[in-house]
């Protein structure tokens, strides 16, 4: 489904005027239109497959932890359509030897975080395609944002982050297993 620009238009136009702003003066004009053009860029993900960035795979024979740390991505609170922006830490053990390219694990964290969106669900999904998509024996996604929700009203708690973690399979049996990934995540 893309976006309506015309009814993002025209939405934008009415909170201008909601907000005492004149949509007609000079700087406000072409707001609307750019609004709906980032809307288009910033929700991308609501048109992509989840299961496509995982659907190439490498059979190497490798049975070992596989980690990408820091992979950057923006999101936007689906309670307040303000941004979250952080980075993802995303590992996994391949079952029978078969790896992922590395960007599609950025490109995975990508397309979940390009929706409307909460930091637990972005963080269970990635974890969860992981294990279903690329048949990961096991699998934990460790994210860390700051939540403009949080920082530009409200509480206005600048510069707070939040984590959250999702671990499934061997990751989540063998604690020394996940020790590792921790371990290989705090480093730097």
């Amino acid at each position: 489904m893309a976006v309506d620009h015309a009814r993002v238009e025209a939405a934008v136009r009415e909170i201008l005027v909601g907000i005492g702003e004149d949509p007609d003066r000079d700087g406000l004009m072409e707001t609307p239109a750019r609004v709906a053009r980032m809307y288009a860029e910033v929700f991308e993900g609501l048109d992509q497959d989840p299961r496509q960035p995982l659907s190439t795979t490498f059979d190497i024979d490798h049975q070992e932890l596989v980690l990408v740390r820091d992979i950057g991505f923006h999101s936007m609170c689906e309670h307040h359509l303000l941004p979250f922006v952080g980075v993802a830490h995303v590992g996994y053990i391949p079952d029978g030897g078969a790896v992922t390219g590395l960007s599609k694990l950025a490109r995975l964290v990508n397309v979940y975080a390009r929706r409307p969106q909460v930091q637990e669900r972005l963080t269970s999904q990635i974890a969860d395609a992981l294990v279903s998509e690329l048949g990961a024996g096991g699998a934990i996604v460790v994210i860390e944002a700051e939540h403009m929700c949080m920082s530009m009203r409200g509480v206005r708690a600048e510069g707070a982050r939040t984590v959250t973690s999702a671990v499934r399979g061997m990751l989540r049996e063998s604690s020394s297993t996940r020790a590792e990934a921790m371990s290989l995540i705090n480093r730097g």
